[in-house]
């Protein structure tokens, strides 16, 4: 084993690296810590000096003794988990001699190796965004709750956010902004009822203080679904204690979470206070640029306490949904109910109790919290509360969540070989994909995945077109959740129709942002945080959310094989949406071509033509040839739908044969603005803007990934310039089959040259500042079908870790991004493992990364269930019938049950 043991001393790193063990020869190296430089610059010149050298472990020599982490270290007066920086920043274990010694390197590296590949681990206590991004990456929850990661004994600050969201639950204010009535529909952050602290001989209740904090370790297991933050505290006044917090989210029964509250006074005995609240004076102050806006939704009604249990009931502020929270503290060594007195104060209730205490011992409390709201289906509030209350227990609530993830883990794990960063935020994003989500396959919840999850309030907890990017994960693993989210469409067309209709279109036309009722939840407005200003907002213009929700009706049928969803649901959904896309194109009859005017592209960067009074751009070439797609599709639909279930269909959707002929007509004439070159542009007139310095921008600002908000800064407009936020004309190549996408291009009629694939990627991909995070998913997609693996890898990479790093500057720090997470998982297993969809019958063409050995994974397609362990040269494939699928361009048979192996290259 290829190792380097590392050894911190007076500011110095000293380095020996071994090719047999740790066992010399040794190469040394030694480095200077610099105090100027930050904690990972000087690490990186650790990887600087051993570049070259295969590293297979690394051994920190001299690391302190915590029962959290064996690889901390001290180093230029403070601490640092250095095993956690040198794992990510070199994808390698690190683990602590002490051990290697005892049991072995071997062994060792193997435990170590498993652990980092279900833990999300986080040391030392971090300010402001940083803390809040955080606390996003460690939320938990079950898809009818989110609970961020927040220390339990923590208020909402400039550095802390104990926030909770109900799927579902939103409430609309209105403000006053530019003399503009604003009205704003939020996920509702409700009181935070995870709140438990301590004190010591009566003083005040421990709060999250730099001070007094020597130690912070928080650990999110992934296997188990538990989060355990551990508190090492000096207090002003000499006392020290140990406090462990650990947190698990009711995975089966879902109004349920318990927090495990374990406190060891380290040099001191006399007394201990056990505080534990409910505080219901909680705002949405989640996202920073939303302040100018009123947050106050919530209006508590009432509070109670009894015995060991505390209640509050409350209810939105407009959109009246009730809710009741109720809270038990509880101890296996304490008859609380003896022991607790309880205050209120304005919105605040809150439960004390008194304890003596003895150095070296330890005491344990449980607090457990029931969550409803009336839109619960069947809720008796105040009952099922209780009754749910008085059934709850930590132990419980940890059994479910280990039951529910194991379960996870046995099913939708994806395995990477030889990878541990990959494997473990690959993880992660599969656990988030969950938290998110897990509920809606009740089919009690009217709600669908935000593109935030229940992680924070950025984009108000709104529904977009990124459930098409999660759905797939969805629709392969857990149907009855994907199901939901389309049901949540459908029970909204009536809204859509509404929408269309305010437009002068017909059929039903899906808001951009949508929320509780399915009506448009954009802004006029948005707060440009370079120049402070209010800018006009046109995001609304993105009717192709209309085309997204279609795609995931038709994929989700596609991939489940659920007829029943079509015939009931989808089929009036993809009528009523064709009918919308017929009234929004008009015909030139000199051309013999129809247009679509008044939209935006993917590329929110461009709203509308320079120095035009007119807002939205002309035959965005994403929009056209999805619609030219859906046109045809659906008329194969329809072809060969039940004529009852048709009739009854296109009743509902006022729809008729009229309409099918001028689909097949529009769908072979849309418009498509193509150079000479066999470049497709964005949209008409897409070649006559100004190019711009990207290079002189870069010089002047570094981070122009948001270039929009500075050229408006500059008194400039986006709209002015071949610049784009992320993927727009090439979309269609992400969303469909490449063969589709041609056909489509060559009904209308276009003729595109050999390489005009790779012309347009470089053409559009040096226009694009990536400033969405989907806009790496895309491209990473678009370069490895165009065989550019490294910068497939590159974009994909950075993708993957967008949220665990916070890429974007602060944006995690408001809410996970759940698209990125869906599609990475999608990437993972669709084009590198080169398992697809597209037809019929399973097809898979392998194109695994350099840096992984293998990847395995589980999924269902039409009601069949594969197995699939794919390598470089070989791959299993198991099936649980009789099947037939195509390898590397060959058909195979399958046995049920029978492992298949195939040397595809």
């Amino acid at each position: 084993m290829r190792t380097f043991a590392i050894r911190v001393r007076d500011g110095v790193m000293e380095l020996n690296y071994s090719e047999d063990s740790n066992r010399p020869p040794f190469r040394k190296f030694m480095i200077t810590y610099n105090p100027k430089f930050s904690i990972g610059d000087n690490l990186e010149n650790i990887k600087a000096a051993l570049t070259g050298l295969p590293i297979d472990a690394a051994i920190i020599e001299n690391s302190l003794d915590y029962e959290f982490s064996d690889t901390v270290i001290g180093i230029n007066h403070q601490k640092i988990d250095i095993g956690l920086a040198i794992a990510n920043m070199m994808n390698i274990p690190v683990v602590n001699l002490h051990h290697v010694k005892e049991v072995g390197l071997k062994k060792v590296v193997a435990e170590k190796e498993a652990y980092l590949k279900w833990h999300l681990d986080y040391y030392g206590e971090y300010a402001g965004k940083r803390n809040y991004g955080q606390e996003a990456m460690l939320t938990i929850g079950n898809g009818y709750f989110g609970l961020r990661g927040a220390y339990v004994e923590s208020h909402a600050d400039k550095d802390n956010y104990p926030g909770m969201y109900v799927a579902g639950v939103f409430n609309q204010l209105t403000t006053k902004i530019n003399d503009r009535d604003v009205v704003n529909e939020d996920l509702v952050n409700l009181p935070n009822a995870q709140y438990l602290s301590f004190g010591v001989d009566h003083q005040q209740p421990f709060t999250i203080k730099k001070a007094d904090i020597q130690d912070i370790y928080r650990s999110l297991d992934l296997k188990t679904g538990t989060l355990t933050t551990t508190l090492h505290i000096q207090l002003a006044t000499g006392h020290i204690i140990q406090v462990r917090a650990t947190k698990a989210a009711n995975m089966n029964q879902w109004h349920r979470y318990a927090i495990k509250y374990e406190l060891k006074p380290i040099n001191f005995s006399g007394s201990v206070q056990i505080y534990s609240g409910i505080d219901g004076s909680v705002i949405n102050g989640n996202v920073e640029r939303y302040q100018d806006f009123d947050q106050h939704h919530i209006d508590v009604i009432g509070m109670a306490a009894h015995d060991d249990q505390i209640s509050m009931t409350g209810q939105t502020k407009t959109s009246h949904v009730q809710f009741v929270i109720n809270a038990k503290l509880s101890s296996k060594d304490y008859d609380t109910k003896k022991l607790i007195s309880t205050t209120t104060e304005e919105k605040q209730i809150e439960q004390s109790l008194s304890i003596n205490v003895e150095p070296g011992q330890e005491y344990e409390f449980e607090k457990n919290v029931t969550v409803f709201t009336s839109d619960d289906p069947n809720a008796n509030l105040d009952v099922d509360a209780q009754n749910e209350l008085n059934d709850a227990s930590f132990e419980d609530t940890l059994s479910d969540s280990e039951k529910f993830w194991k379960n996870v883990w046995q099913h939708s794990d994806i395995e990477i070989e030889n990878d541990l960063t990959s494997q473990k935020l690959t993880r992660v994003n599969i656990f988030h994909m969950l938290v998110t989500s897990a509920a809606l396959a009740s089919g009690k919840l009217d709600t669908s995945v935000g593109a935030r999850g229940l992680h924070g309030e950025a984009y108000r907890g709104h529904i977009f077109w990124d459930v098409t990017f999660d759905l797939p994960f969805y629709a392969i693993h857990y149907p009855a959740i994907a199901k939901q989210c389309l049901i949540y469409r459908y029970n909204r067309i009536g809204e859509a129709r509404k929408y269309a209709a305010s437009e002068n279109k017909q059929g039903a036309m899906y808001p951009w942002q949508s929320g509780m009722y399915g009506d448009e939840q954009s802004q006029f407005v948005h707060l440009n945080p370079v120049s402070g200003q209010w800018d006009p907002d046109n995001s609304r213009l993105q009717r192709h959310v209309s085309i997204s929700v279609a795609y995931d009706v038709i994929n989700y049928v596609h991939i489940t094989g659920d007829q029943a969803f079509m015939n009931d649901y989808g089929l009036e959904m993809l009528l009523s949406i064709c009918k919308f896309w017929v009234s929004m194109t008009t015909y030139d009859k000199d051309a013999d071509r129809y247009d679509i005017h008044h939209v935006m592209g993917p590329d929110e960067f461009h709203e509308e033509y320079p120095n035009s009074n007119d807002h939205g751009l002309t035959n965005n070439a994403y929009t056209n040839i999805m619609v030219s797609w859906l046109f045809d599709q659906v008329a194969t639909l329809v072809g060969n739908a039940d004529p009852d279930v048709l009739k009854a269909a296109s009743e509902k959707a006022e729809f008729d044969q009229q309409l099918l002929d001028q689909m097949n007509d529009i769908a072979h004439k849309l418009r498509l603005d193509i150079n000479e070159e066999g470049i497709i542009g964005q949209f008409t007139g897409y070649f006559n803007l100004s190019k711009l310095n990207f290079d002189s921008y870069r010089k002047k600002y570094g981070d122009i990934s948001r270039i929009d908000r500075l050229l408006k800064g500059e008194g400039n407009s986006p709209d002015a310039y071949q610049v784009a936020k992320q993927a727009d004309t090439l979309m269609a190549y992400y969303v469909l089959p490449f063969d589709e996408v041609q056909k489509v291009i060559n009904r209308l009629g276009y003729t595109l040259p050999a390489n005009f694939f790779t012309s347009n990627l470089r053409f559009y991909l040096d226009r694009t500042t990536h400033g969405s995070t989907l806009s790496r998913i895309v491209y990473s997609v678009l370069d490895e079908i165009d065989g550019n693996m490294d910068q497939s890898w590159q974009l994909f990479s950075t993708a993957l870790f967008s949220d665990y790093y916070d890429i974007q500057g602060g944006t995690t720090a408001e809410g996970i991004h759940l698209g990125v997470m869906g599609a990475t998982l999608q990437i993972e297993t669709k084009y590198y493992g080169g398992v697809r969809f597209d037809t019929d019958q399973v097809t898979i063409n392998p194109h695994l990364p350099s840096t992984w050995s293998k990847i395995s994974f589980k999924q269902t397609y039409q009601g069949i269930n594969y197995q699939f362990v794919i390598g470089h040269h070989r791959l299993d494939v198991t099936a649980d019938a009789d099947t037939h699928v195509n390898i590397a361009g060959k058909a195979y048979s399958l046995t049920k049950n029978k492992m298949t192996t195939v040397a595809y290259k």
